[in-house]
């Protein structure tokens, strides 16, 4: 047969001995530092995992925190609109009371003056009445009336007419 295919004990033994030497070199100088860096390969994905996941959850905490900041800012800002519409109105109200009580005013003053002016004619009207009464008395009895006895007569009349008058 043929010698490759026959078993030898000798190589078995140098073999499996060598193998053993292989065996032993490989776990000092190559698998124990390949097992090292794999774990501290894997520690630093696990620091980065766990980095990230508080990471996250900082940002959900500030993005709910950022959305209380912005209710509470719309909150405000309706606030403050409902305040600048309410002193708005407030003030509009003022300034038409203001206005009313001016516009009285001022129709009181008018109703004065028409007042004083409407006596002041009267008088006007009364002293040009005793005027043209005097002269024509005067013409009527050919003599000169004092103006105040023509006056007091005048005065006299327009009371007895003023209490004819129905009320």
């Amino acid at each position: 047969m043929n010698t490759l295919v026959q078993p030898d004990p000798g190589l078995y033994i140098w073999t499996i001995v060598t193998f053993l030497v292989l065996l032993a070199a490989l776990a000092k100088f190559a698998w124990r530092p390949l097992l090292e860096a794999l774990d501290r390969r894997q520690d630093m994905i696990r620091q980065s995992l766990d980095d990230a996941h508080k990471a996250k959850q900082e940002l959900e905490r500030l993005n709910v925190e950022s959305q209380r900041i912005l209710a509470a800012a719309r909150t405000e800002a309706d606030q403050i609109l409902s305040n600048t519409r309410s002193d708005a109105n407030r003030f509009r109200e003022e300034l038409k009371q203001k206005a009313q009580a001016e516009a009285a005013g001022i129709v009181k003053n008018a109703e004065r003056q028409i007042e004083l002016e409407t006596a002041r004619a009267l008088q006007q009207i009364r002293t040009e009445a005793v005027d043209i009464s005097v002269a024509i008395a005067s013409k009527l009895l050919e003599r000169n009336v004092t103006k105040e006895d023509n006056e007091r007569l005048i005065e006299e009349t327009f009371k007895q007419i003023e209490g004819r008058r129905p009320s």
